[in-house]
């Protein structure tokens, strides 16, 4: 089900009328598609935020502009503000819900796997899984469970199970998670033998020599 949000056009696209829509908490976008013509908007910047936190990255997007023209949107790119962390630009692409799509959804960890119960280190290089699938069947994150991985094993692309809504895409070589043996602890310094005095090679021999030497003198 897509979730709706309103959108004002923008007619007008000097720089002082979209920092005065920033301003007032809104950001500048465009809507486009295939065979589509661009148009210019501005949404809640919040509301768009609040969406794509609660919704994903990949949600439908019931996208009213002016409350007349509505299009299913999905959020294909936005601009950060790096110094003042704001939403300062988006991107909205109308996709036919009828048509298979490319995305990459969010891959996270279901459970505790038993190696990291013994002192397995768990690493999941795969944060993101390629996939194709009509818009309204996309699903907001792929689960997988790890409980019953030991240390020494590990999940494949190729170990998922396949679904009838997608088409994993991924290479299916790619590991996404593994339980790897726990880091072995550097062999700590013999403390107790540190501060002895080191052994003078030769010392021994020295001193004979020297007191042999005295005698020859005393002959």
């Amino acid at each position: 089900m897509a979730i709706t949000l309103k959108a004002n056009q923008r007619k007008e696209l000097k720089q002082s009328v979209t920092r005065e829509l920033r301003n007032e908490g809104n950001v500048p976008g465009v809507v486009y598609g295939k065979d589509k013509e661009p148009v210019n908007v501005s949404v809640n910047s919040l509301e768009l935020l609040k969406t794509v936190r609660d919704e994903g990255k990949n949600a439908i997007i019931s996208l009213d502009i002016d409350e007349g023209s509505t299009v299913n949107v999905m959020l294909h790119e936005y601009q950060i503000d790096p110094l003042k962390d704001e939403l300062i630009h988006a991107d909205f692409y109308i996709v036919n819900m009828s048509e298979e799509m490319d995305v990459e959804v969010p891959v996270h960890l279901d459970g505790e796997a038993a190696g990291a119960k013994e002192g397995g280190v768990v690493q999941q290089p795969l944060y993101d899984l390629s996939i194709r699938a009509k818009p309204g069947d996309i699903p907001d994150e792929i689960l997988v469970d790890i409980s019953e991985l030991n240390i020494g094993d590990s999940i494949m692309v190729s170990d998922l199970k396949a679904s009838r809504k997608y088409e994993i895409t991924e290479d299916e070589n790619t590991t996404i998670v593994s339980v790897t043996p726990p880091e072995e602890m550097p062999e700590e310094p013999d403390l107790d033998n540190a501060d002895a005095e080191p052994e003078r090679v030769g010392e021994d021999n020295d001193g004979e020599e020297s007191e042999e030497n005295e005698k020859n003198e005393d002959n």
